[in-house]
């Protein structure tokens, strides 16, 4: 498996240098510079791809190419968006960029309510409290019916939350709830929120399906084309938020995906973070059903509470047996390597990690510090290099 590193370019604090120290040999990395349906130039893509390998590093993996909101919804002629993200791929299939990570979360991406929660020994982790999330919706936001999505106990949290919580309480609540959205752009308000959510008024589960249909169908071919590998990221959570549905959270969703456009260019970011939330889902189970579509890996841990909350736990602790997960990825690369395939080797990264130590001085990303992602890939090495051992 190749060791990658997500960085943010010139969004990151953390420096190639600094990730060469790792141990990790490629790079996930995207143009969050460039507006959502804007054709990524080749100069900038050549740029990039230029920085990246002059400091010692392969650009494994594209994370994110976004798709425009109105292709989520469905809106108005979506021509020209398609042809745009068409180029955008050619061009980085030009600079020999082959991985394309994606996801079809509606308006936010991934979504918690604490940017900092206390871990056990020290350090703080990213937090998704269901009963804060509860207290945003209902009475920060006020979307109606959002109190159909919550028990009561966690409503009933919610409320008092709400009562005895400060403005610069629900600041920090909304500041978390935002930090999902990668690279540059102004996150909402919570009348900003308001408004963008009635465009998506009606968007239902079947015609958010519809919708990524239409996508895969004018994307994969053009995927098989150029010999790309596209691999969608499932939802995280794996639920419905503030009232949109979600589509990619558990086995059904990932079996549908998978036949929506059966294709080996249609394939799978596995996640055990995100499937990991979702207490239906056998993470190692999914993954070895989808062993041969997966062309990408995030390997995480979360520890899930019973009403609907959960947390970044170290990566070989939590709910998933990541053993278990790791060694149904080392099977599968055997696999190909038997057959011969050029894709063989799976690239996967330390997804997230505890802000350890000086990580909390440093200002990453959100759930991205440097010592705390080293940790979690020293001891993801660690588990593949004893199972490789043993076969």
């Amino acid at each position: 498996m190749q060791e990658t590193w997500r960085w943010y370019g010139p969004f990151d604090k953390i420096t190639l240098p600094e990730v060469a120290q790792t141990g990790a040999t490629g790079i996930v990395n995207a143009l969050h510079e460039i507006p959502y349906g804007e054709v990524w130039k080749p100069e900038a893509i050549n740029a990039r791809a230029d920085e990246i390998r002059t400091a010692g590093f392969d650009w494994a993996v594209v994370e994110s190419l976004p798709i425009h909101e109105r292709i989520k919804r469905g809106e108005g002629d979506l021509t020209q968006l398609f042809a745009n993200y068409r180029q955008s791929m050619a061009n980085l299939a030009a600079a020999g960029v082959q991985v394309i990570c994606y996801n079809f979360m509606p308006l936010l991406d991934w979504t918690r309510t604490d940017l900092a929660a206390p871990v056990a020994r020290g350090g703080t982790c990213l937090r998704f409290e269901a009963y804060r999330m509860a207290a945003f919706e209902i009475h920060m936001l006020g979307r109606a019916k959002a109190e159909d999505d919550y028990p009561e106990e966690v409503r009933h949290r919610a409320a008092i939350w709400f009562q005895k919580s400060t403005d610069a309480d629900r600041e920090a609540l909304l500041h978390a709830i935002m930090s999902g959205l990668p690279g540059a752009y102004d996150r909402y308000d919570v009348d900003g929120l308001r408004d963008a959510l009635t465009l998506y008024d009606g968007l239902d589960r079947d015609a958010l399906r519809a919708n990524y249909r239409r996508f895969l169908n004018e994307i994969i071919p053009t995927a098989e084309d150029l010999g790309m590998r596209f691999c969608v990221h499932p939802d995280d959570p794996p639920r419905d938020i503030l009232g949109l549905p979600r589509i990619v959270s558990n086995a059904a969703d990932i079996d549908w995906i998978m036949s929506a456009h059966d294709s080996n260019a249609n394939g799978l970011t596995l996640c055990a973070g995100s499937l990991g939330a979702n207490p239906a889902n056998d993470v190692p189970a999914i993954a070895a059903a989808h062993a041969d579509r997966i062309h990408f890996a995030h390997l995480r841990n979360v520890r899930k509470d019973p009403d609907g909350a959960f947390e970044e736990a170290a990566h070989l602790e939590g709910d998933t047996d990541m053993v278990a997960l790791i060694k149904v990825l080392l099977d599968e690369e055997k696999r190909r390597k038997s057959e011969g395939r050029a894709d063989a080797s799976i690239p996967f990264r330390p997804d997230h990690g505890h802000d350890l130590l000086s990580d909390a001085d440093r200002e990453t990303h959100p759930g991205y510090p440097l010592i705390g992602r080293l940790r979690g890939l020293a001891e993801l090495r660690g588990v593949i290099a004893g199972l490789s051992h043993v076969d």
